[in-house]
Order: C-alpha cells, then structure tokens, then sequence
C-alpha cells in the first residue's frame, strides 16, 4: 500500500478514529495529534507491510501514541485511572458503534467558541481528514497560517472546558445551525472561489457534500441538514457545465445543459423531498430556488415568478443582503431591469455590501439592459476592479470591452 492508500484510509475513517480517541482520552487536542502521527507512521509502515484492517491498524497506533503522550504528562494520576478504566482494545477499534461520538466531533469542531476561519480549518482537518496542505490549497492562504488556526483551535476549546458530547436536545438545534453554517461556507468556496485563478474547487466542494451526507446520516430527522444536502446537490450538478476545459466562466444562460449532472439533480430532489416535510427553512428555500432553475430547460423557461416569491419568503425567514440582491437579479428576470435598479439602489444607500464586487456587477447589468451605457461601464470596470477571483475578473472585462460606445437608449 501506498501514500494514496494511506490518504483514501485516513479520509473515509479520520472522523471516527479521532471521536473514538476524544471518547478514550477525553483530549480533543490530544485525540487529533496522535491520529496524525498514526497516518505519518503508517506512511512508512504499509509500503513494506500492508495491514489486513487499515482502519484498525490507525486506530490501534493512534491509542497507543495518545497512551505514550498521557504517561510523559506529570501529575495526571486522573489519566492514568482512565486508563486502567478504559475499554479493551479490541473494543475501542469497533468503530462502527461510534455514529454518536462522530456527530459530538462535528459539534467539536464548529462550537461557537472559536471564530469562524478557525471552525472551517478545524472540521476540515478532524471531520473532514484534510492535511493542512490541503486545507491551505483550498483556501489559498499559506500552510503556517492552517496550521496556528489549528493549534489555536485547539487550544481555545481546552481553554474554555468545552466536553466531547453531543449538546443538550435543548441546545442541539441552535448549535446544528453553527455547524451547517460551517458547511455552507466550505461548500461555497469550493463552488465559487473567492479568489485565485479558478472559479471552481471541485474538490473542496465535493468534500464539504461528503460531511453534509455524513451529518444528514447522524441527523436524519434534521429538516435542514436535508435542505443543504440538496441545496449543495443541485449546485454541484450544474459544475460540468460551468466552465470551459481551461476554466473559463460561462455564464448560465450559455451553458450546455446536457452536461449537467441529473444524477445530482436527483438526488438533491430527493434531499428537498425530505426537507420539505416540516417545512423549508433558510437552505430548504436555497434549495427550492436552485431545484427551478435545475428543473428548467433554458434560462427564458424558467418560472422566475416562482423564484422571485421564494427569494421574497427567504428574505423573510433570514433576512441578508446577499439574499436581497440576488432577488433583484430574480426580479429582473421576471419583470424587467427598472424595478430590479431600485431594489439594488437602495442596498447600495443602505451601505450593507460596501466593498463587494457583487453589487456593481449586477448594477453593471442592470444598467446595460436599461441603455445606460456609460453608467454600465464605470459599474463593471469597479466590479472588476473589487473582483479577486482571476476567472470572475476576466468576465467582466470582457462585459465592459464588449459594452457599444453610445448609449442605446430604453
């Protein structure tokens, strides 16, 4: 076995093997740095001698590295107590009993304790099995600095005594919402890069897909688990058809849709499906907009009405710029520039998007369908001008070198 091999074990098994050593040592910290050294072990050991249980063999490595850190700490008789308490080894490595202890690490990992680069970097590694390498590809920002929000995660959760278990039925619900909001933002950098040279990370997006299933089967009665699952789902599925083989953005309205993924689409159906039982919540509705625009044959077949009253029902349910402004773009679509202009302007007078690309990119097109050309242009040149993804900037500069000279009048 290999380095691959070694990654494809750890990725699948890493969120169980680090919740059955937070169970056994009861150091979140301590858990995650012996499973570590038990991938770096076994990057050695199974090219000379492949173990009949991969995941066993990590498992076992890793107590016994925890065990050896616990005895060189001084003055933890307490430890030692738990040791001699603990579960037998052949107990500890059935990790299939554990479903509970992985759902206690995603709550871990995202407690509202830590500040959110923190929470992403944390539930990546730990839940996820990413490497730090891999997190700081991700998000483009240097290995150190994944590293120290690691660390500093870790130390910020035993400074402040947070247990390893799941919250209170009480509490559960508030703290699930922190722990989709983590998911959401992992999959959203995934689906549109925030900067860089590339508009999709493939990878990142279908990572945070894989927790969202895992949590949706620790959850199953969890109605917006299901509503990010399919909102997450019907995205994903329209990436094939996105960007051209050397990355080029292509907008949606000149993409081939038979190249969309209607297996994606299916089963983000089905997660909506779910979801809808007890009513859609903010990702349920997320989700309904993108299953319109999925379900629909081209960009003018598209029930935009429905879209704008869902986009008008998400506004009320959880209330955000971002959702206002992609209202006005709805609103365009179904009843023309003007009123979506006003709609824009009035966000821009509320400053509430003050630095964003977003919104003069949008006011750029808004302005253009109006005829008010010079106008278009100074929005899109800012918009590019704000934009640090390479891909989303090169988009708009071609929209304002394709802008005719004169205005075109109404």
């Amino acid at each position: 076995m290999g380095t691959a091999d070694v990654e494809a074990v750890w990725r699948i098994e890493s969120a169980r093997i680090v919740a059955a050593l937070t169970r056994f040592t009861g150091d979140f910290g301590l858990a995650e740095d012996a499973a570590q050294e038990a991938v770096a072990e076994a990057l050695v050991s199974w090219p000379r001698a492949s173990p009949a249980n991969p995941a066993g063999w990590l498992m076992a490595t890793a107590r016994r590295r925890a065990i050896d850190a616990i005895r060189r700490r001084a003055a933890l008789q307490d430890r030692y107590a738990l040791l001699a308490a603990a579960p037998t080894l052949d107990e500890e490595i059935d990790l299939d009993r554990i479903d509970d202890d992985v759902l206690a690490l995603m709550f871990v990992s995202c407690h509202p304790v830590l500040p959110r680069k923190a929470r992403v970097a944390l539930t990546l590694r730990v839940v996820g099995g990413l490497s730090s390498e891999e997190i700081a590809r991700a998000f483009l920002v240097p290995v150190p600095t994944v590293q120290a929000r690691i660390t500093r995660g870790k130390k910020t959760i035993a400074a402040a005594g947070v247990p390893f278990e799941l919250p209170p039925a009480g509490e559960r619900r508030d703290r699930l919402g922190g722990v989709l909001s983590v998911l959401y933002v992992i999959f959203t950098e995934g689906s549109t890069a925030t900067s860089g040279d590339q508009l999709l990370r493939p990878d990142v997006a279908y990572e945070a897909i894989r927790l969202v299933r895992t949590l949706a089967a620790l959850q199953p009665d969890e109605p917006e688990v299901h509503g990010l699952l399919a909102l997450c789902e019907l995205t994903a599925a329209r990436f094939p058809a996105r960007t051209n083989p050397d990355g080029t953005p292509i907008l949606l309205e000149d993409q081939d849709r038979r190249l969309w993924d209607f297996a994606a689409i299916r089963r983000g159906l089905a997660a909506l499906f779910r979801a809808s039982h007890h009513g859609l919540g903010p990702y349920g509705l997320q989700a309904a907009i993108a299953a319109a625009h999925a379900s629909a044959p081209s960009v003018e077949e598209t029930n935009w009405a429905g879209i704008v009253r869902l986009y008008e029902l998400l506004g009320r349910v959880a209330p955000s710029p971002v959702v206002e402004l992609n209202r006005a773009v709805a609103v365009a679509m179904a009843c023309g520039p003007a009123p979506a202009l006003t709609i824009v302007d009035e966000l821009i007078a509320s400053n509430r998007l003050a630095g964003s690309h977003l919104v003069p990119t949008v006011r750029g097109e808004l302005l253009t369908r109006l005829g008010r050309l010079p106008e278009a242009r100074a929005e899109l040149e800012l918009a590019a001008r704000l934009c640090a993804n390479q891909r989303e900037r090169s988009v708009l500069l071609r929209k304002t070198a394709s802008l005719p000279a004169q205005s075109t009048g109404t």
